[in-house]
């Protein structure tokens, strides 16, 4: 796995809460003066973690007999949980992404797992066209995350799921996040879907061949195989057919691009480019950007051009299909080289280099955000990590400097500021 905090669902309540934040901030901004404050909105009351473990046990159980399970399944779910010290470890000792692009993508999208894909696809075609049909989702969305994920299945994770999502639900760093995701395993326990005794998964709680968890696979758990079961560690057509569904939820559009590689002339308003933009893909085209495929058909959807290295790198034009991968997970490297591997998988070429400028060491690149801090940016946490808030100020005082503003950190750029 590769997402920076475990889970998939976590994330999306993050990205909703800030969303609706901003929204709120945007309203009352945009109000009268005279207008009165909105009125506030209730906390939602605090969820119980900590304490004695049978205690707090006692309390899931009757939680999950609020939410319909019954008192067998919540038992069976629940007996012999334990904290499991490895789980809080790798919880605090959460690792971050400093890879480039072409590191990250040259090693995930290898040419075995092209083929071993290409194979998956042609074993399950049957299956792969039921979820383009019924939810829209091009197979090689679905291929690629496959891949990514657990390797095709291969690569699950070792830790006791029951015992993961206790002891997350347990420590109070996050309970919102995880005492919901044990409620839902112990509904899936009931479904006869999971065996809490033996499942493993990742140490944050996430099941099978896509690495989803329990609320999201109550939700959009989907029975490929006509078992009466979805389980999603043992089947691959469950698996395919729940991560179509859930794409879908995302909301991918059928029938539209995620990305599009293309080259890119000398001269650009290089201070558009990046997530975000404003432009249609049209526009990028009619200023000389061209689609290495040839395909302009998409001219008229909004187009971001993305340069994971800047200008001198790779080049692609994200379409708004892209941001399911955002939701997917957060990092920026590892959505771009998921969704290009999932074009690859649809008969785009391997992409093209280029030469991009040398970018900066990890204590270099704490260095700038330090001094883009200092200029009043907001660059998030100095971590040494070009995020998304980091992109963003470079391009500003790439502009302020007279340079290309293509959101490449590099060494001539920290000097110069």
């Amino acid at each position: 796995m590769h997402r920076s905090l475990a889970s998939r669902s976590a994330l999306a309540l993050l990205f909703a809460i800030t969303a609706a934040t901003t929204a709120l901030a945007q309203q009352q901004a945009m109000a009268p003066a005279a207008s009165p404050p909105p009125a506030a909105t209730p906390q939602a009351p605090p969820v119980a973690c900590a304490g004695d473990l049978a205690e707090f046990l006692a309390g899931v159980k009757a939680d999950a007999i609020a939410a319909g399970a019954s008192a067998e399944a919540a038992d069976k779910a629940l007996a012999g949980a334990q904290i499991d010290p490895k789980v809080l470890s790798r919880d605090r000792a959460q690792g971050v992404f400093k890879q480039t692009f072409l590191e990250f993508s040259q090693r995930t999208v290898s040419q075995a797992r092209l083929d071993i894909g290409r194979q998956k696809l042609k074993q399950f075609a049957d299956v792969f066209a039921r979820a383009e049909q019924d939810y829209g989702v091009a197979p090689g969305v679905i291929t690629a995350f496959w891949a990514m994920e657990t390797d095709f299945g291969a690569v699950q994770g070792d830790f006791n799921t029951r015992n993961a999502l206790v002891t997350l639900a347990h420590d109070c760093r996050r309970p919102e996040l995880f005492r919901p995701q044990l409620i839902a395993l112990i509904e899936m326990v009931q479904h006869g879907d999971l065996d809490p005794a033996t499942n493993t998964g990742a140490w944050a709680g996430e099941i099978g061949q896509v690495q989803m968890l329990p609320r999201d696979i109550v939700a959009y758990g989907m029975d490929g195989d006509g078992d009466g079961h979805v389980r999603l560690k043992e089947s691959s057509p469950d698996a395919i057919l729940t991560a179509a569904k859930f794409i879908q939820h995302l909301g991918f559009e059928r029938g539209q691009p995620w990305l599009q590689e293309v080259t890119l002339p000398d001269n650009l308003p290089w201070e558009k480019s990046g997530l975000g933009g404003t432009m249609t893909a049209g526009e990028w085209f009619a200023l000389g950007v061209q689609p290495r495929d040839g395909n302009t058909s998409f001219g008229n959807l909004e187009g971001d051009l993305v340069l994971p290295q800047g200008r001198h790198g790779p080049a692609f034009i994200a379409y708004p299909n892209f941001k399911i991968y955002l939701e997917w997970n957060k990092s920026f490297i590892y959505t771009t080289s998921a969704a290009y591997f999932a074009t690859r998988f649809g008969g785009a070429q391997p992409y093209l280099k280029g030469t991009p400028e040398q970018g900066l060491a990890n204590d270099q690149m704490k260095q700038l955000q330090t001094k883009l801090q200092s200029k009043g940016h907001d660059v998030g946490q100095i971590d040494g990590i070009l995020g998304s808030g980091t992109r963003v100020a470079i391009q500003k005082e790439q502009q302020r400097l007279g340079m290309p503003a293509d959101g490449w950190a590099t060494p001539g750029l920290l000097s110069a500021l």
